[in-house]
């Protein structure tokens, strides 16, 4: 039976690739993996997107990814102050520890404390 291991959403950048890939490398920690010229594939640890060059507002808007860290409170303060609109640190009431990140584009990203298996 085949197992899923990984996945690898596909993120609009909300302009020019070159602009996107600055922001994720010099304000988030990602690297390049590999770069064509509307796309690239960007990694930071375990996670990975593949950006994609996309003015759609619709779909910047409402894209949301939620990424489990091991520790959350480092990655707060190591993302407090970048250049995007970072909320605060704090348990949800669902039961979760979490932060989000609403990056220049619009698109949301979702911290959350990663709970050990």
């Amino acid at each position: 039976m085949a197992t899923l291991t990984t996945i690898t959403p596909l993120v609009p950048t909300g302009g020019p690739l070159t602009e996107s890939l600055a922001f994720y490398t010099e304000q988030m920690g990602f690297s390049v993996v590999w770069q064509g010229e509307n796309m690239a594939g960007i990694r930071r640890d375990g996670i990975a997107f593949n950006l994609c060059v996309s003015d759609n507002r619709e779909w910047i808007e409402n894209s949301s990814f939620s990424i489990g860290a091991s520790n959350l409170e480092e990655l707060y303060y190591e993302y407090k102050d970048i250049a995007a609109r970072v909320g605060p640190l704090e348990m949800k009431f669902w039961g979760r520890r979490e932060f989000h990140v609403i990056l220049p584009s619009g698109v949301c990203l979702q911290f959350f404390q990663a709970i050990a298996e």
